[in-house]
């Protein structure tokens, strides 16, 4: 296989560990109810099943990402897919609660490490500008599309077979993509543990981000953002936070340095996608109540219900985003996308009690899925556009935690509104679909409404892209001219 076509399979395999990972969170969701009847859960220990992993995945994307640059990015990839497959092999088999959340608590490791790193292996593997939109295009459908592809995965799996099988099926999977990995992806050396081994550092942080996705997740969703809790557990957070920024900001060896956060383009980029991710993931979790409470459609039929979105995710990531952002730039393409999804959340809010599929969601996720297929490499692109190569993996595992941290800050505050409106209706005697709508309405605007500032953010804060053709055509040959040079993404 000659070196060309290697790195594209190798693109493949990683993009495949990273489709394991996104489809485990939708396919889970969907198996909940079975769980909950087989293994004895009630309502509120139910949601320690999907908190597990969040907080394990969540509170360990950063450090997995820098400890990528430090040790190895293969390794750390090949080390979190091995412990992923364990676990899951392990949730499969789990016969009380006990153990099936513990297994939980350690899948959400793997996935961290798996997934930290992906995006730095991408940029070092194509360092040639219109390759690596193309490659991103990839990545981004793969991390966008998984989970309503999960749902329909999810619905085949617990209807077909068992619950057991949602977590047994990325075994064989996981195999295979661990031994292509051997061979495939490139061995790299990392800066080694002296060149940023910042032990209170990586306390401090990942202790920070543990205890905010936990507040998020439980007390925040349970007992509400007002609550003694809920602020108190933010304000510490918050504390390790600052504390964290302080160490890096003295340390002579950081384990992330800060002046990844100096570029307009990256910190503006992880913003906008912290705050698109939260206001989008009331579709992903507010859209299948829709469909199943109150179009009454089982399992397989949503997950069916979202695969034009997908298809058209596919499209537009796969075929379209490396000519779009060659075209247009990267940013210019970002804020086309951001419209887009605002007008796709938009139209959800419109969303009727005696509504049908064909009027009023399979439009609303068609441009939904255009604006996030053309959207969302983009921003990917921007997001790694301040990465040097010693910095690729904290680069990528920045990305993908302010991707967690937005679909988890989402869910506990779109969910939150979404009920306590649901509550009102009822109280002020409203059928009860017609209270669960309003509820539902509430939260579509909400989340267009984030949609609409973080449009704001990228129209503001990132700075276009130089497009010179000249240096696009170059550029292949300086990257292996000047590799300590900064990594350019985009044209």
């Amino acid at each position: 296989m000659n070196s060309e076509r290697s790195r594209w399979v190798a693109l493949a395999v990683l993009c495949t560990g990273m489709l394991m990972i996104v489809l485990d969170v939708t396919v889970v969701n969907v198996a909940l109810p079975a769980i909950q009847t087989d293994l004895g859960f009630t309502q509120s220990s139910l949601a320690w099943v999907v908190n597990a992993y969040l907080i394990a995945f969540g509170g360990l994307l950063l450090l997995a990402g820098r400890l990528g640059d430090l040790l190895s990015r293969r390794g750390v990839f090949l080390a979190g897919l091995t412990v992923f497959v364990l676990a899951s092999a392990a949730c499969g088999l789990a016969g009380s609660q006990e153990v099936l959340i513990a297994a939980r608590f350690v899948q959400g490791v793997g996935g961290a490490m798996t997934s930290a790193v992906i995006l730095g292996v991408i940029v070092t593997m194509f360092p040639e500008p219109r390759e690596r939109a193309r490659a991103i295009g990839f990545y981004s459908f793969v991390a966008s599309a998984g989970g309503s592809i999960g749902l329909l995965a999810g619905g085949v799996l617990t209807q077909g077979i068992n619950w057991h099988w949602i977590f047994f099926v990325n075994v064989p999977i996981g195999l295979a993509t661990g031994v292509a990995a051997m061979r495939l992806l490139p061995r790299d050396r990392g800066l080694g543990l002296r060149g940023g081994a910042d032990l209170p550092g990586a306390v401090l942080i990942t202790a920070a981000l543990m205890l905010g996705v936990y507040t998020i997740v439980q007390p925040a969703a349970e007992l509400g953002w007002g609550s003694a809790q809920t602020l108190s557990l933010l304000a510490v957070s918050a504390a390790l936070l600052a504390l964290f920024v302080l160490r890096e900001a003295r340390a002579r060896r950081p384990l992330v340095p800060l002046r990844v956060f100096r570029s307009a383009n990256v910190s503006g980029a992880n913003a906008v996608q912290a705050l698109t991710v939260a206001g989008m993931f009331g579709m992903f979790f507010l859209g299948v109540l829709y469909l199943q409470r109150v179009l009454g459609y089982d399992a397989l039929g949503t997950g069916l219900a979202f695969l034009p979105q997908s298809i058209v995710m596919g499209a537009l990531s796969l075929r379209y985003s490396e000519r779009l952002v060659t075209r247009f730039g990267a940013k210019s393409t970002l804020l086309g996308g951001l419209v887009l999804i605002a007008l796709g959340l938009a139209l959800f809010a419109r969303v009727p009690a005696g509504g049908s599929y064909l009027v009023d969601v399979l439009p609303a996720t068609l441009l939904l899925g255009v604006g996030i297929g053309g959207g969302f490499p983009a921003l990917a692109a921007l997001a790694m556009s301040g990465a040097t190569r010693d910095d690729a993996g904290l680069a990528s595992g920045l990305v993908n935690t302010t991707a967690q941290v937005g679909a988890a800050l989402g869910l506990a505050v779109l969910a939150t509104l979404s009920a306590t409106r649901t509550g009102q209706l009822a109280a002020e005697g409203r059928p009860e679909v017609e209270a669960l709508i309003g509820g539902f309405q509430l939260a579509f605007l909400v989340g267009a409404a984030l949609v609409a500032v973080s449009f704001v953010i990228a129209l503001t804060v990132i700075r276009p892209e130089r497009r010179d053709a000249a240096q696009d055509e170059g550029a292949h040959d300086i990257h292996e001219a000047h590799d300590d040079l900064p990594i350019a993404v985009g044209i």
